[in-house]
């Protein structure tokens, strides 16, 4: 079974019992959110759904305050902080960019309908990819009442209906705004606004004439203000602070968190801590703001360490402040209510209404301090505050119980509800607003987006992740084989695999915050220690070992205590028993989708040591267990191009983009197709497009820039791969492994290819790269790119201690291949050109054995050609350039071929030609060569692994 079968072009073939079913309680950003969370992990796991979504709204994400097409209305938070997909950051920027009249940049404040039309169509997209593995159904009422029956939930609903369900979700939002503070003669006139959100509540006002009071200074005050203001009528605001929101800035700085985390703190100590992190902040980044927003991931554990007595005393004293400063307004919104205040249009004070007298149509409104307002209308925009009918309804039946603080409701870690014995419910879950006593910040999109994905996968956990549903389950990952942890950490945990099947940025941050939240889980602790051996990552990967085995030895099966001991060979032992281990894990466990992102050489790790043999015969006999998953169409696309084979790799490759357009395994094969194919043009082209757009969250980017510069090296043209070094791949942009290999072989290609005039800036790019990552490699792969990078600096001091240390090593590669190798870049530094070619040559056959890509192993042939050609042998540089042009068409290649060999087969070089190189002195080769001179010095050709 294709992937594309699992989005709507044919039914898959499912588990026979009944689809479990989930009701979603809400349809506006929460509920929507779970149920898109819902139908792609679903799909993921091959778990057949049913999701009712129950909501009076006309469409799923239509949240009143979101439903709005009023354009003054603006979002409070920049587009580019406001994807679905917080792996796809730039998700509704690129929206808007398709689907508005005027496109949106990362920065802007745009229309609040503008997300509210995208929310609706993300959740469409979502349903129609999950089509034949979740039936979603939608149900135009409101939800009146739930009780327990066995293992499900009954659920009244205004219609008369009753719905049985296997888990229910109430996402019912923040609610309507209060009332408790209105006088009886202002709730009975029919001139009060009760809930300013409510679909024509403000035509009346917005068509009449007189002054209006709006209730409340907060955002939505903001927005009403700027509806109803116009020429001859004042609109007042009040609140008990008489405070507006403060403004955005018009250029955010990135959040500037603290330099120690000030968790723990009692309210005085943490309030010192707080605005002393502001004023630091503003002193050195002229900007509090910065100081603030670097707060957000702290305020959960900050307001977890007060007291309950300090929550009450914060409600009290600072949430006004708080408020006003935490939840900004945009800048537009801000220009205007102040053009609205100088011109008297607005006025804002503190206040409280305490009566309301109504008389021949106007309201002579009395303040808590003695004022006095008459005006014809007064709107509600005190913000959420009023009861919550289902919710009362839980309560009454025992499934819910009030947060003592009356900020939402009573919840588990994972958002379950705790019913009024303080049991979490295995039935019911919340989200968003109603986790606010416990989270405080619950109510904007990165916490629901968290949240979302933490509920739906305990729900799926739930149905059993495609099994029959008996006895007490465990949490599964992404394939759905059980894992020992909480719910809560199993959903991180599939968030890091997310990670690495998409080859996305930020599994190492999923694996940790897995392991944070379950200690004892040992698979979030082996994913660390091996994403810090061979990702780069920044884990300490001795200790992350020793935990996953201490943790598996006190709570794993057989196949997690498998999987650590793979893990722990493949980091401790010889890399060839690591290898054998892999394999024979995967042999009895083909869906771990862990072990298999290892054993497969595409990027995010260097695989078994023989792609074309090992790997290849891995891919093709997990195809079945995997059933044309977009993940594992993406490694069999990868194997293919490996063997030569680019028709089916492309095929392959753009069908999983087509199911998952993030796909970065998917995405570096078809790049490997487009170079393999000689088509440097459209591959670029289409780099150039996915880097810009599906690519920016990529763990490896600068990967994929290096293949866009291996086509323009392909291509002759040395100022493309000039501009694109120093904007993609230059030390400031890139650090650590991928600057090893991605930035310093290309300056070495660049150089070889006549592609870089001048000294090549080698030194920065081995300064961006630990001294232990260069002479003291944990890789034969890393050993083979320090080589070169050493080799290009002209360090023989360096090289020869690389040398040594593989000369030594335990495994066997190192010193058969990398030692070797090493020897032989000593020969090119010294110019000693005809043993060079020898020994490179003597070289080649065992390159393999390192892992990574034949194609990026090439660099060695390259350096090959480049010695043949300075020893003098035209004729057999000649050969080896023809046989390269036989592969695949390469311009520079034809070019090369034309100056190397005349046409009796005589080198055009000459001795006195030849390019120095500088023997022992650091200095960064390429001092004297002139681009276009027609010198024939190497390939410029290769690709990525």
């Amino acid at each position: 079974m294709r992937s594309s079968q699992l989005s709507g072009r044919c039914t898959p073939q499912l588990p026979a019992h009944a689809p479990h079913t989930v009701a979603i309680v809400g349809a506006g950003a929460a509920g929507t959110l779970v149920s898109v969370r819902l139908c792609e992990g679903a799909v993921r796991s091959r778990t057949a759904l049913t999701v009712v979504l129950i909501d009076p709204a006309p469409t799923p994400g239509a949240l009143t305050p979101f439903a709005t097409q009023d354009p003054r209305h603006l979002l409070n938070v920049p587009a580019g902080k406001m994807s679905c997909d917080p792996d796809d950051p730039s998700g509704f920027v690129r929206w808007t960019a398709q689907h508005s009249p005027a496109p949106a940049g990362a920065g802007e404040f745009v229309p609040r309908g503008w997300f509210g039309a995208y929310l609706a169509d993300t959740h469409a997209r979502g349903v129609e990819r999950a089509r034949g593995v979740v039936t979603v159904r939608r149900v135009r009422a409101t939800a009146t009442g739930c009780r327990r029956s066995g293992e499900t939930a009954l659920l009244t609903l205004s219609d008369g209906s009753v719905l049985r369900a296997d888990s229910v979700v109430v996402a019912t939002g923040p609610g309507r705004p209060g009332t408790g503070w209105t006088p009886d003669a202002l709730r009975e006139s029919a001139r009060f606004v009760a809930d300013p959100w409510l679909p024509g509540a403000l035509d009346g006002a917005r068509a009449g004439d007189g002054d209006v009071l709006l209730v409340g200074t907060g955002l939505t005050a903001v927005d009403a203000a700027l509806v109803l203001e116009r020429a001859g009528r004042r609109v007042h605001a009040v609140s008990p602070s008489g405070r507006l929101p403060q403004t955005h800035a018009v250029r955010a700085l990135p959040p500037v968190a603290p330099a120690v985390p000030p968790n723990g703190l009692g309210l005085p100590e943490l309030r010192r801590a707080v605005l002393a992190h502001l004023r630091t902040t503003a002193r050195t980044h002229g900007d509090w703001r910065p100081g603030l927003d670097g707060l957000r991931s702290l305020t959960a554990p900050m307001w977890q360490g007060l007291s309950a007595a300090e929550r009450k005393e914060f409600l009290v004293r600072d949430v006004s402040w708080w408020n006003t400063h935490r939840h900004r307004m945009p800048p537009q919104s801000a220009e205007a209510v102040a053009r609205l205040r100088r011109s008297g249009r607005l006025r804002v004070r503190a206040g409280r209404p305490v009566a309301v007298r109504e008389n021949d149509g106007l309201l002579d409104v009395t303040l808590a301090d003695g004022g006095r307002l008459s005006v014809r209308w007064v709107v509600n925009c005190t913000g959420p505050g009023g009861d919550d009918p289902f919710f009362g309804a839980l309560h009454r039946a025992g499934l819910a119980d009030p947060n003592p603080l009356g900020l939402g409701w009573s919840t588990a870690s994972d958002g379950r509800l705790r019913g009024t014995d303080g049991a979490a419910s295995d039935l019911l879950w919340t989200l968003g607003t109603h986790r606010r006593g416990e989270l405080w910040e619950s109510t904007a999109l990165p916490e629901i987006r968290e949240q979302a994905s933490v509920v739906a996968g305990a729900v799926l956990d739930r149905a059993g992740c495609g099994r029959a549903r008996v006895g007490r389950r465990r949490p599964c990952d992404r394939a759905g084989l059980p894992v020992s942890a909480s719910a809560e950490a199993a959903a991180s945990y599939r968030r890091g695999l997310d990670a690495l099947m998409k080859v996305r940025a930020g599994a190492d941050r999923a694996f940790k915050r897995a392991a944070d939240l379950d200690p004892g889980f040992a698979l979030a602790h082996a994913a660390l220690a091996l994403l810090g051996h061979e990702g780069g990552a920044d884990v300490s990967v001795p200790d992350a070992l020793a935990r996953a085995r201490q943790a598996v030895r006190e709570r794993g099966d057989e196949r997690e205590r498998a999987l650590v001991e793979v893990i722990g060979r493949r980091i401790t032992g010889p890399a060839g028993d690591g290898d054998a281990a892999l394999l024979r894990h995967l042999d009895d466990h083909p869906r771990d989708i862990l072990a298999l992102s290892a054993a497969v050489p595409t990027i995010a790790f260097s695989g078994v040591t023989d792609l074309r043999q090992e790997a290849t015969a891995l891919v093709e006999r997990t195809t079945d267990a995997h059933e044309g998953h977009w993940f594992h169409t993406s490694l069999l696309a990868f194997v293919r191009q490996e063997q030569g084979d680019f028709h089916t790799a492309g095929e392959l490759a753009l069908r999983s983009l087509a199911d998952e357009p993030t796909a970065g395994n998917a995405a570096h094969a078809l790049a490997h197709v487009h170079y393999e194919t000689g088509a440097h043009g459209e591959g670029r082209r289409w780099l150039d497009g996915w880097i810009a757009r599906q690519g920016k969250g990529t763990l490896h980017r600068a990967h994929f820039s290096w293949h866009a510069a291996l086509h323009e090296l392909a291509l002759h043209d040395a100022t493309a791969v000039q501009r694109r070094w120093t904007a993609q791949l230059a030390p400031s942009r890139v650090r650590g492994t991928r600057a090893l290999v991605d930035s310093a072989s290309l300056l070495w290609r660049a150089w070889l290819a006549e592609c870089w005039p001048g000294p090549v800036p080698i030194d920065g790019v081995l300064a961006a790269v630990t001294t232990a990552a260069v002479e003291r490699p944990v890789t034969p792969f890393g050993g083979l790119h320090g080589a070169v990078a050493l080799a290009a600096a002209g360090d023989l001091s360096a090289l020869g201690r690389l040398r040594q240390y593989a000369a030594g090593h335990g495994d066997a590669v190192f010193r058969e291949v990398v030692a070797p190798l090493c020897g032989a870049l000593t020969l090119v530094v010294e110019e000693q050109w005809v043993p060079a070619a020898a020994e490179l040559r003597a070289v080649l056959p065992g390159l393999p054995r390192v892992g990574g890509s034949a194609a990026q192993r090439e660099v060695v042939e390259e350096t090959l050609l480049y010695a043949l050609v300075r020893a003098g042998r035209g004729a057999a540089a000649g050969r080896l350039l023809t046989e390269r042009l036989d592969r695949r068409p390469s311009p520079l290649d034809r070019h090369r071929l034309d100056c190397t060999v005349s046409g009796t087969g005589r080198s055009v070089m000459t001795p006195a030609e030849h390019h120095p190189v500088p023997v022992g002195s650091g200095v960064p080769m390429g001092s004297g060569v002139p681009v276009g001179s027609g010198v024939p010095v190497g390939s410029g050709q290769g690709a990525a692994g």
